[in-house]
């Protein structure tokens, strides 16, 4: 038994547990390349978080980790096959009740722990942050930490060489023999301020992507997945200890004191 992950807790541990963050993975159902699983985000979502919630408890941080939400907004992908898609109106409503229940029993900080690109967390946390005033709300998009290129050969983000060096040290009895998976290359859009990131629109991925990859996996080894994962983790636990350490009410440098 973990005691920072709820779904291994029981009563009895919970109820003389204190709990300054609650951490909630999300993730996605979604073809990843003819290679990796469909619930890779998920997958990746479990163990980033539960290795990094291990190193922020063994510091004494009062961390609990929710189970992994599985299903994220797959609005783009309404032509690949059991693509499961929540609206971003849907993410919207989950976040809320969980909010509900943690701001009526005292639990003041949330840190969605996301593992999908097509989740958006951003204008939720706006939206909700108003309702819950006295809570300290904040996304992650682990994805995002570390700068790829000192770690992979290919770029990607998609099924590409990283997600596929993680599933390879995670659960390489998942992963398909990679002569097997596809090239991952993405054909880009024509519109040219979309191409060059200032403008966006959704992407299609029946059109964009012949194989659901975006980036070539054919280089990823389980021994970069290894390196990959064990410096995201740290800096995870970073973030989690400093999220349960700091006053929520003296967040900022030089914050002047308010006398209301």
């Amino acid at each position: 038994m973990r005691p920072y992950l709820l779904a291994e807790s029981n009563w009895k541990q919970v109820r003389e547990q204190e709990v300054e963050l609650v951490i909630l993975p999300w993730g996605a159902t979604e073809a990843h390349n003819f290679h990796l699983p469909y619930a890779t985000d998920i997958i990746e979502s479990d163990h980033l978080a539960a290795e990094a919630a291990r190193l922020a408890y063994e510091q004494g941080a009062k961390v609990m980790v929710l189970p992994t939400i599985p299903f994220g907004v797959n609005t783009g992908q309404t032509e690949i096959t059991l693509d499961i898609n929540l609206n971003p109106s849907t993410l919207m409503a989950i976040v809320g009740d969980v909010l509900d229940t943690l701001d009526r029993q005292g639990i003041r900080k949330f840190l969605i722990f996301n593992s999908h690109g097509g989740n958006d967390f951003k204008p939720i946390l706006r939206e909700l942050g108003l309702q819950y005033p006295a809570m300290f709300l904040a996304f992650t998009n682990w994805y995002s930490i570390l700068d790829k290129r000192q770690y992979f050969s290919h770029d990607g983000d998609h099924a590409d060489e990283m997600e596929t060096a993680l599933l390879l040290h995670l659960r390489p009895d998942l992963v398909r023999p990679l002569v097997e998976a596809g090239p991952g290359k993405e054909n880009k859009i024509k519109i040219t301020g979309i191409r060059e990131g200032w403008a966006w629109t959704e992407r299609k991925w029946d059109l964009a992507t012949a194989d659901t990859g975006i980036g070539d996996p054919r280089q990823a080894t389980a021994e970069k997945g290894e390196a990959y994962f064990s410096k995201v983790t740290s800096k995870l636990a970073d973030l989690f200890i400093e999220i349960t350490e700091i006053d929520s009410s003296n967040l900022y440098e030089n914050q002047p004191v308010c006398d209301i």
